[in-house]
Formats: structure tokens, sequence, C-alpha cells
């Protein structure tokens, strides 16, 4: 963080990035010198195994959920693996789960991931990672990841803060997903205990914190309409595309109010 014009320091209390009188305060210094605030490792890492653990265990979830939907153990696995995007995941066999086409849930659970590709235009920028391991790399681009790596505040700590978080991430979600199927496999039908709904309720209680403005609420509410509406008479996984055309449309509605 550069320090610019900032006002006095509050008595008792830190200015992040700027030094106290009598106190070194760890960082380097760059062009102009501005001091720029290293982030300590340890920190970096807890706030990245924070998310890591607390999404990862979400798998769980996602393995009950397949298994509802007649997915076999050894599928569910080799999505989690090989796809490795939650909300597509879910969105693909909650609409295999409903009886629609396979090809309609896979576009829909596809371009739920298009988002991800627009992650990785930042952080090739951000994490400058050698051309040899990005195409790993790219493995792990999704939300949590792209989350952590962009609230640090230089290159070494977001690269550290993207691996600590999609490689915990990344093990938590696929061992959690092998013991999801496997336990719903044991226990029977998921649905006479519920556990069918398990996927949309942890992916709604992940998203509701994140809708803090008026326009992420009217998003979030038409896509609601929009799908919940078009749900009986559209056929399985398309009320979830027309659903995406709520963010345009919202966006739309105040670029004209303004």
């Amino acid at each position: 963080m550069a320090i610019q014009d900032e006002p006095d320091q509050v008595p008792g209390r830190e200015v992040p990035g700027r030094e106290v009188p009598g106190r070194e305060v760890p960082g380097r210094e760059v062009s102009g010198g501005a001091l720029v605030v290293d982030k300590p490792r340890a920190a970096v890492v807890r706030d990245a195994l924070g998310v890591g653990v607390a999404v990862g265990l979400s798998g769980f979830a996602f393995g009950v959920t397949a298994a509802g939907a007649g997915i076999s153990t050894l599928q569910a696995c080799v999505l989690s693996l090989l796809v490795f995007t939650g909300a597509s995941q879910f969105a693909l066999v909650g609409a295999l789960a409903a009886g629609g086409n396979p090809f309609t849930a896979a576009a829909g659970a596809f371009f739920l991931g298009t988002r991800n590709a627009f992650y990785g235009l930042r952080l090739s920028q951000l994490l400058a990672l050698p051309k040899s391991v990005r195409p790993f790399a790219a493995h792990w681009v999704i939300d949590e990841t792209t989350a952590v790596a962009l609230a640090q505040p230089d290159r070494r700590s977001a690269r550290l803060g993207f691996t600590v978080t999609g490689l915990s991430l990344y093990v938590l979600w696929n061992l959690t997903t092998l013991l999801g199927a496997l336990g719903a496999e044991a226990i029977g039908d998921t649905r006479a205990w519920g556990l069918d709904a398990a996927g949309p309720a942890v992916f709604l209680a992940l998203l509701a914190p994140m809708l803090k403005t008026g326009t992420e609420r009217a998003v979030a509410a038409l896509a609601l309409v929009l799908g919940l509406g078009l749900l009986p008479v559209l056929p399985a996984g398309v009320p979830v595309l027309i659903a995406a055309l709520a963010a345009p449309i919202v966006l739309w509605m105040k670029g004209r109010r303004s």
C-alpha cells in the first residue's frame, strides 16, 4: 500500500502503511520513496486456510446431492477432480436430478463456469506465474482463490494466498465429495432425509452475505423469480440459463434511471 496524504494518526491506533516514530515497520521502499508494508506470511496462510477449509467442507453437500441425482460415487469424484467449480457442479447435478437433458444441464454448468475465465485475465497479471505452471494454476482459478489473491497487498502474498487457498480447497473438496457420496449411498434415498436440498442450501448460505447493495439484491430477486417462475413450463436446466439474464436486465434498468 503506497503512503500518500493521509489523515493524522488516531492516538493509540496504528495507521497501516505508516511509519510510527521510534518503531520499525516491516516493509520495502518503491519508486518515490513510498513504503509498501509486507503482510506477514502467517497471516496470509491463516486467511487462506480459513477460506479453503470453510468452503472445502461443502464438498460433502455436493457428494450427497450427486448421489441423490443418480450419479455414481466415481462420477461424482471425477467431476470434483476435473471440473472443480462448485456452483457449476451443483447446477449440473441439480438439472440432472430434475430430469433435465444432459446437454442442457452441461450447458448451464458451462455458462456458470465461464466467469473463471475473466478471473484468470486479472490473476495472470497479478500473479505473473511462470509459463510452465500456468496450466496447472488455471485449474484453481475459482471464486475463493481469486478473492484471497486480490485481497493481498503485494505479488508475493497474492501468490502465497492463491496457492494455499487452492491447495487446501482442492484437497478438502475432493475428500468430502467422496465421503458425501459414500454416505449418501449408505443411507439410501437422500430425498427421504431431505439431503437433496443440502447443495442449494449451502450455496445460498454462501451467497446471501455477499448481497450488500440494492443492485445485487435486485439481481438475486429477479433471478429467483425467473428461475422459479419458468420451472414448471421449461425443461430442467433451461430456467437456470434464463435466470442469468437477471444481471444485464437490472443493470440496464439502473442505467436508464440514472
